[in-house]
């Protein structure tokens, strides 16, 4: 902003990554309380509006979670940041946008088909139950009604990657999913045929994984991911 004094933003920067170290150096986990701000002030020797400033940006990036009236404490250390920023991004320029849908369908199929063998060995019979419930739902609700279809997706990828143990890799896949559908609506052309081939090949993907057949389990990835590049496509034609 152009009425902040370069020194205050170095200030407050600097109070910023002395939070953070703090709770590098005490080895604190998601939910642990900080000091209260004046025990902070002193520790860092800071003023308290630098420290105010500091917890508002760190709040922001899921750091620390300011509860109001009980104290602060570490954040969840999400990736709500990232949706957010990627969100804005794609909805921000008509020259973008399909770009991100792209690169975010990109790294959805390449997390899901890189770790296809492990995925199809780690499945369990209940989680494979699981999905194959959730694929009724999606057949039953229709894309056209209400959030359960989406809510169903969402799930069912959510179960895709959770045998592999990766915090990372499920929260990275999740973030990409959530942009998406944040930003997807934006786009036309996802028709009652579409509907139901999406449905049938992530029945296909639970009956390949039940099967075994990692061949199997990639290819129904890729018709799942297919009708979705048509529409990227199609729209940027139109653009």
């Amino acid at each position: 902003m152009s009425g902040t004094r370069p020194g205050r933003q170095l200030l407050r920067q600097e109070v910023v990554e002395g939070i953070k170290r703090y709770i590098l150096e005490k080895q604190l986990r998601p939910g642990d309380s900080l000091p209260t701000e004046p025990a902070l002030c002193e520790a860092l020797g800071a003023s308290r509006s630098s420290v105010r400033e500091a917890m508002k940006i760190l709040d922001a990036l899921d750091i620390v979670e300011v509860r109001h009236g009980h104290g602060t404490y570490v954040g969840r250390l999400s990736l709500s940041a990232l949706v957010e920023s990627l969100t804005f991004r794609g909805l921000l320029s008509p020259d973008d946008d399909f770009q991100v849908l792209a690169d975010l369908v990109d790294v959805r199929e390449l997390f899901e088909r890189g770790m296809a063998d492990r995925i199809v060995s780690l499945l369990s019979p209940e989680q494979l139950d699981r999905m194959d419930a959730l694929v009724a739902t999606m057949r039953e609700t229709g894309a056209r009604e209400g959030h359960g279809f989406v809510e169903a997706d969402r799930a069912f990828h959510a179960l895709l990657v959770a045998p592999l143990g990766n915090q990372l890799i499920g929260q990275l896949s999740m973030a990409f999913w959530d942009v998406y559908t944040i930003v997807a609506p934006h786009l036309d052309g996802f028709t009652h045929a579409d509907e139901t081939a999406t449905v049938a090949a992530h029945q296909n993907i639970v009956d390949a994984a039940r099967a075994g057949d990692t061949p199997g389990f990639i290819k129904a990835l890729g018709e799942h991911y297919a009708p979705v590049r048509r529409r990227i496509s199609e729209a940027r034609a139109r653009g």
